[in-house]
């Protein structure tokens, strides 16, 4: 097909051109009068060999395509319309009429062909135009009435229509034209039904019209009418001389009351109307207001749902990031707390906003965090995970690096500690970055209750961290390789269990784990009325009936339970999963070799944290590397008073661990260097010694 467009364009193009030469070479010949006269026979000529020619075969076969036609007869109408403007200059009419071919035949075949080649044209369209069409239309308009064709002026018209429409699609800036604006908006949108379309004009005598484009559903209607409309309606009339100054007379005198914008790019005026604003265009004007009325309907704040405390506030963060943004303003009063916002997805264009406590928090670490978010590239982010695994320092772990909540007493506990918290549109989890192992244990209740009691259920929340990682492997071991650890008592009491169970000990924990897992999944999964009736089945099918059967033993299904409360122990729901598939990996290892598989398990385990690192820190501190200042708040608490740092003191506290590390490879450096200078000093000293001794001797001899 673009094969044929092209042999069309190609023989257009040399019929336009020979035409050309024969009237050129017969201008040349003889006087201004008698090439006038010819130039009107020429005319009449063309078009009868138009004629002929749109009846031949070859031109019929080719006219199969549409965009061929098209553009074989916007290339010989305009080839006819530069032929009668030649009486004025004969190079220049010739000149233009080619760049007129061209220019003509490439807005046809951008209307034909579609998007594909649209980029093409659009850029052959706009710089032919900037060179030669204003010349070219005059002459055409001085050749239209001498012809007295109506298919040229058709024809003229729908490839002038043509070629604003590719000018109109490849330009950025807003035109000044309200009816090309609004095509424009509906072509770009699909003519999307919940785009709101008033018009009106404004400036009593001298009336101005006026358009205003809104989202139906994203933009509030109670502040469009209260806040735009009315104050369009209240304006002064008659003031302003043009567009331009009823434009800034709009946004500084009216306008000014809410939030409000002039913008000069039409990127920008779309992305505003989607996301809920209300766009203001004059005709005239090549710029637009931007007034600040985003709205629709978002979930109102409410008691979280994953992080409960008995003690402690009862918010939780929403949806909407202005609303999160607030939430935690509301509890950090202060100028230090600083909001960097951006827009990522290149389809999405979701908002996402940084926060940090600028004379607490580290600039290395917000540095970093910064040109990580500004290195995502991809479609949408529609919740913070997409972030959360573009900006963690390592892909292929199973425990998480960065921390999330929704909580704002959390979020504000944190910034308090010099570390940055990131908020993206559309989600109420925030991620809290960097991070470490012990704040995955660490409650918001620990900081409202006691610090007596706050220790006592922290140590039980490692506790359960465990058993449930060590609990199953334990029993497998015990039971399969090392009965002599088991006291006789109880030991009796399992091998009697086991004489009609047909699966060893490893098969039975593993079908236990997997079918729990799935009553857990089924659970969270089904509707609320339902999900009563799946713990019922499963405590049924768990507990009674597989020991009546005979398939499972008592002794596990014990084990089991309690390994499944423990997941339910740890304040991070994440860090529960996390310990969920390591368990299944000690299971096999118990399985295989006993205790020295898990043994060789844990070692396996506290190398891989210990290599793991949060936007430079370390997983596992304080405790490797080991700093005592910071283990008042890791596994215990203790009193408000004895954790109370000058906020001066905090940002130093979080270098901690960076200095140590520097300061043990500087003495160790310093050793080296120590003991290479004490080698060449001994080696010195010896050969001095031997210099002495040997100028002793020579004294001596003589």
């Amino acid at each position: 097909m673009k094969r044929n467009q092209f042999i069309g364009r190609s023989r257009g193009q040399s019929r336009v051109k020979s035409e050309q030469n024969k009237s050129k070479s017969g201008n040349e010949n003889k006087n201004e009068d008698e090439s006038k006269s010819r130039n009107r026979t020429d005319m009449g000529q063309g078009m009868a060999r138009n004629q002929e020619e749109a009846s031949l075969p070859n031109f019929s076969q080719q006219s199969e395509d549409s965009s061929q036609g098209n553009v074989s007869s916007q290339s010989e109408v305009s080839g006819q319309n530069d032929t009668g403007s030649q009486t004025n200059a004969i190079s220049q009419s010739s000149a233009s009429s080619q760049s007129d071919t061209n220019s003509q035949s490439d807005a046809s075949s951008q209307n034909s062909k579609g998007s594909q080649d649209g980029s093409s044209t659009q850029n052959l369209t706009g710089s032919r135009h900037d060179s030669g069409s204003s010349d070219n239309a005059g002459s055409q308009s001085n050749a239209r009435p001498q012809s007295g064709a109506s298919a040229q002026n058709n024809s003229g018209s729908q490839a002038s229509a043509g070629s604003q429409n590719a000018k109109l699609s490849g330009n950025k800036v807003i035109s000044g034209n309200l009816q090309q604006t609004v095509q424009r908006i509906q072509q770009e949108t699909g003519a999307s039904t919940d785009i709101v379309v008033r018009e009106m004009s404004v400036n009593g005598q001298n009336s101005i019209p006026m358009v205003v484009i809104y989202l139906n559903g994203l933009s509030d209607q109670m502040m469009i009418n209260s806040f735009v409309m009315r104050s369009i309606t209240n304006m002064k009339q008659g003031k302003a001389q043009d567009a331009e100054a009823l434009l800034d007379q709009m946004q500084y005198s009216f306008l000014s009351l809410g939030e409000s914008k002039i913008v000069s790019e039409w990127n920008d005026v779309i992305l505003a109307i989607l996301s809920g604003d209300t766009a203001i265009f004059l005709e005239g004007s090549t710029r637009a207001i931007v007034a600040g009325t985003q709205g629709g309907e978002w979930r109102s704040v409410t008691e979280p749902t994953s992080e409960l405390v008995v003690r402690g506030p009862k918010d939780s963060f929403v949806e909407s990031i202005a609303t999160n943004i607030s939430l935690i303003r509301r509890r950090i009063r202060n100028k230090d707390l600083w909001l960097e916002t951006m827009k990522i997805g290149e389809v999405t264009h979701t908002h996402v906003g940084m926060m940090y406590i600028k004379s607490m928090a580290d600039p290395k670490v917000v540095q970093e965090a910064r040109q990580r978010l500004e290195n995502i590239q991809l479609n949408g982010v529609l919740e913070s995970g997409y972030i959360e695994e573009f900006i963690q320092d390592k892909t292929f772990t199973l425990f998480p690096t960065i921390y999330n909540t929704e909580r704002p007493d959390t979020a504000a506990g944190h910034l308090l500690e010099g570390r940055v918290v990131i908020i993206v549109d559309g989600t109420p989890f925030v991620l809290i970055l960097p991070t470490v192992f012990g704040h995955f244990f660490q409650s918001p209740e620990d900081y409202s209750q006691r610090f007596d009691i706050s220790i006592l259920m922290r140590m039980i929340r490692y506790l359960s961290f465990f058993i449930l990682i060590l609990g199953p492997a334990l029993y497998i071991a015990l039971t399969t390789f090392h009965y002599e650890m088991i006291p006789s008592l109880l030991l009796v009491g399992l091998l009697a269990q086991r004489e009609g169970v047909p699966f060893p000990a490893f098969v039975e924990a593993l079908l236990m784990e997997v079918s729990f897992e799935l009553l857990r999944e089924a659970g969270v999964r089904m509707p609320r009325a339902v999900g009563q009736t799946i713990s019922i089945v499963g405590a049924l099918i768990l507990g009674q009936a597989v020991v009546e059967a005979g398939l499972i033993t008592p002794g596990m299904v014990i084990v089991v339970a309690l390994t499944g409360i423990a997941s339910f122990a740890p304040s991070a729901y994440n860090i529960a999963v996390a310990g969920r598939l390591v368990r299944f990996g000690f299971m096999v290892l118990a399985g295989m070799f006993g205790l020295y598989g898990i043994t060789l398990g844990i070692l396996v385990l506290v190398v891989h944290m210990n290599s793991l690192r949060s936007f430079g820190v370390p997983y596992l501190a304080p405790i490797s590397p080991f700093v005592p200042k910071d283990h008042k708040d890791t596994f215990i608490r203790l009193p408000a008073w004895i954790l109370k740092t000058p906020p001066n003191k905090i940002k130093e506290q979080s270098q901690i661990r960076e200095d140590r590390i520097k300061h043990s490879i500087g003495m160790n450096q310093q050793q080296g260097q120590q003991g290479q200078q004490g080698q060449q000093g001994q080696q010195c000293q010896q050969g001095q010694q031997d210099q002495q001794g040997q100028q002793g001797v020579s004294d001596h001899g003589m």
